[in-house]
């Protein structure tokens, strides 16, 4: 058994000016790896090179992460119905239950009851991570330890660098929802960095629509980076070296935009291997990962992006590397990771990335992409069910 040193982690909370928290748990089971896998007992191999990673990354995190000293994030909780009692700094529920307001939290107070902002403090380590996927060989970054969502992490890498777009309606329309015409309301996770005024009210664009400034679709549409700096660069010189793309623009971040690029940069190069065969290789760059809540998101994103431009040119879907640089845990989200810790993964499940043949870059939808069959979705759904991580804003 491995264990979380909870004390430690409470003791310099205090120093801060923070809350202490609690854990259901601190101990998990030692994760068994052999041959770039997880292996049970007996020696066989369990679970998806995603799991192994997983695993493997957030062991790490717990047992050498150190945590910051000065979060930016914070989380908002709403209590509906209590009241600040500012001379004692105790938010008072509508149940009667008390809760200290820390040296270091804010309390906003609101017509039917109180909005307590708490920072969102994460330990996390800065080297040795990397992770590394065959994809010609069927390796895959899909998890098994709890449910992924696959179709909206798909509809937003297109978004990105298909649509190169930062409207935030279209996404959601990516996605078949298609509510801001009935009750202008915003149904993805990048609501809360759409541009706002001081009032709180959304900027809105040419179209009537909400979006998120000058980054990501925002920074790929005017250098139309896939198409011209991937695409059309290794179809007109396969060979080169210098086939990159960059979403960290400090132009960009001059204007109004909202959350800075996390997995910013990707790195093309093809490969003529001796078996024949020519592949593409892709490495992808990340400054900063929320590692439980999107660590496998970004990477099957980017690997089926790597796999639609492989297509697209006619090559061999290669290897896909991913490099983050910080990788974090929220402190909401220890519970969670301990728990997937202690999770066995889902066996005998076909979770390659699947991308569509004969469609061209600009046609590929979300429908094009599928890595679980429902039959595999629900066996994930059933054994690992989904955990909450509350989004550190």
């Amino acid at each position: 058994m491995s264990k979380f040193d909870l004390g430690r982690f409470n003791l310099e909370r205090i120093r801060l000016g923070e809350s202490p928290i609690k854990l259901k748990k601190v101990s998990y089971p030692r994760s068994r790896v052999k041959d770039g896998y997880l292996v049970d007992k007996e020696g066989k191999r369990i679970g998806t090179k995603g799991d192994m990673y997983t695993k493997v990354i957030m062991d790490k995190i717990l047992q050498e992460g150190c945590l910051d000293h000065d979060p930016r994030p914070h989380y908002e909780d709403y209590y509906e119905g209590a009241v600040y009692d500012k001379e004692n700094n105790t938010i008072i529920l509508k149940n009667g239950s008390r809760i200290e307001v820390a040296v270091n939290e804010r309390v906003h107070i609101k017509d039917n009851g109180v909005v307590h902002w708490v920072p969102a403090h994460t330990i996390s380590v800065n080297t040795g991570v990397e992770c590394i996927y065959d994809l010609s060989k069927g390796e895959t970054p899909m998890i098994t330890l709890r449910p992924i969502t696959v179709k909206t992490s798909i509809a937003e890498i297109l978004w990105i660098y298909q649509e190169e777009s930062n409207d935030l309606v279209l996404f959601d329309e990516m996605l078949g929802k298609k509510t801001w015409d009935d009750d202008h309301k915003v149904n993805n996770w990048w609501n809360d960095w759409a541009l706002r005024d001081k009032d709180g009210n959304y900027i809105l664009n040419e179209e009537g629509h909400p979006t998120i400034g000058a980054c990501y679709g925002g920074t790929t549409c005017p250098r139309d980076m896939i198409r011209s700096q991937v695409i059309e660069a290794i179809r007109n010189n396969p060979d080169g070296r210098r086939n990159i793309t960059c979403l960290w623009q400090q132009d960009d971040f001059e204007k109004p935009h909202g959350l800075k690029p996390c997995a910013f940069l990707t790195i093309w190069n093809v490969r003529h291997d001796w078996d024949g065969e020519d592949y593409l290789d892709m490495t992808l760059v990340q400054r900063s990962s929320d590692f439980a809540t999107a660590g496998c998101i970004n990477q099957v994103q980017y690997a089926a992006l790597l796999i639609m431009v492989a297509k697209e040119l006619g090559l061999k879907p290669g290897v896909f590397t991913w490099k983050p640089v910080n990788i974090q845990l929220y402190d909401r989200h220890l519970d969670q990771a301990i728990e997937m810790l202690s999770r066995e993964p889902v066996n005998d499940i076909d979770a390659t990335i699947k991308v569509k043949d004969g469609v061209r870059f600009d046609d590929f939808t979300t429908d094009d992409v599928k890595v679980l069959d429902k039959e595999a979705i629900q066996k994930v759904k059933t054994k690992n069910p989904q955990l909450p991580f509350p989004l550190g804003i």
